[in-house]
């Protein structure tokens, strides 16, 4: 039976933490459905030497009060600085390319068994996977609250009876803090982008939706109502890179997950991926990497 593919979860990284976990309890919780980092930046590093990029399945969020960090998220590369919060969601996609050394992260993760504070279908507008991941810049103020609730959060885990409702409910004012901010970031955002750069931002959605099936131009420019060669011009405008490079670059991106992470024979990523055969996946992914699936999974 094949494995399924080794994401970055939270019961993965508290494997990976293991060994470490003694020296690392000031400042890290962790259980079978919650983890809180309060001002941690070691995990950070055991988790970088686990051959990114990686799948994320659950909901994270926290405030970078210093230092920064440089990792491509959903194909897109950010710098991240001190004073920006942060959120991850369930099927993005990691690679974390740098982390100061000063870096110093307050926030938490929940694992698909937390018990979301909310009835089925209304989670936050931020969270209900319109979008996969976004980092805000925020003022002392809204950085302050967010604190405040990850500082209450951080006490209620170390009493000695564990309060699942109270987490919940903190939870729950966090992930309200974080969407309102979110929509009026995104209100401001909204009237300063071009139409250009909304197509362009509508189109690495989609790609990061659909890469895995959907390889041809043709099916993103219909997704969006334009022809292919608008589009294609736009995206080289705004981005710099063609649109079959974004397209390359995701499923090129998941391929290297697939191929590393699970033992599915190069036959079976091939089919699940909707290429013509292994012979032609082969091909196209050597042409991309320079190496052969199987070179590269060696």
């Amino acid at each position: 039976m094949n494995k399924q593919p080794k994401l970055m979860s939270l019961s993965r990284m508290r494997d990976l933490i293991e060994p470490h976990l003694q020296q690392m309890l000031k400042s890290l919780f962790i259980n079978n459905e919650l983890a809180i980092i309060h001002g941690d930046h070691s995990i950070f590093r055991i988790v970088q030497q686990q051959q990114p990029p990686f799948i994320i399945n659950d909901h994270r969020m926290g405030v970078i009060m210093k230092g920064e960090i440089h990792a491509s998220f959903n194909l897109v590369e950010k710098h991240v600085k001190a004073g920006t919060l942060m959120f991850i969601g369930p099927g993005s996609i990691i690679n974390p390319i740098e982390i100061s050394d000063d870096l110093e992260v307050y926030g938490f993760g929940l694992s698909p068994d937390f018990p979301m504070p909310f009835a089925p279908g209304q989670l936050p507008a931020a969270f209900n996977g319109q979008v996969r991941d976004f980092q805000l810049p925020a003022s002392e103020a809204d950085i302050a609250t967010a604190l405040q609730i990850i500082d209450t959060l951080w006490h209620v885990v170390h009493q000695h009876d564990y309060n699942r409702a109270l987490v919940s409910s903190l939870v729950a004012a966090q992930m309200h803090h974080y969407d309102s901010l979110f929509r009026r970031y995104a209100d401001q955002q909204q009237g300063l982008k071009s139409h250009e750069q909304t197509i362009f931002d509508r189109f690495i959605y989609l790609i990061n939706q659909h890469a895995v099936q959907e390889h041809h131009m043709a099916f993103y420019a219909s997704k969006m109502c334009l022809t292919e060669r608008y589009l294609g011009t736009v995206v080289r405008q705004a981005s710099g890179i063609t649109a079959k490079e974004w397209i390359d670059r995701a499923l090129v991106t998941r391929i290297k997950v697939e191929l590393r992470h699970t033992d599915k024979t190069v036959a079976q990523i091939s089919d699940e991926m909707n290429f013509p055969n292994p012979s032609f996946f082969s091909k196209y992914f050597r042409r991309l990497t320079g190496m052969t699936p199987l070179e590269f999974r060696e």
